[in-house]
């Protein structure tokens, strides 16, 4: 039982040290000069293609690729629950069955509903 905790404390004390060694790092780096304070103008620039822009880089996107983003989500969500209750169905019985069922139900509900709005339309 203390194996277990002693690893979960190893990754925990990795994950808190580890950034920090990188900051010290990089200030040590800047501290013997190899490397500088403030960049040149050239590193500053924005590098788009080779192309220098024109106008403001603020560009409004199509709400819509979000959504579809979402949509492809929820769906990988649905597999992640999906494919261990497939898995183990036997075992689980009708109660695993009906919070299944109640899963698909609100999903389906959910894009009835975004269909119905026509939020699923690209116009």
């Amino acid at each position: 039982m203390l194996g277990d905790y002693g690893q979960v404390g190893f990754l925990l004390v990795t994950a808190l040290f580890l950034p920090l060694f990188a900051i010290i790092g990089s200030w040590l780096l800047r501290f013997v000069n190899i490397r500088q304070d403030r960049p040149n103008s050239i590193k500053e620039d924005v590098y788009e293609c080779g192309v220098t822009t024109e106008g403001s880089a603020w560009v409004q996107f199509n709400f819509r690729y979000y959504f579809y983003a979402l949509v492809f989500l929820t769906i990988d969500v649905l597999v992640l629950f999906l494919f261990p209750w497939a898995v183990d169905l036997r075992s689980l019985g009708y109660p695993g069955l009906w919070a299944v069922l109640i899963l698909l139900a609100i999903i389906v509900i959910g894009y009835l509903y975004a269909w119905k709005k026509k939020a699923l339309e690209w116009k």
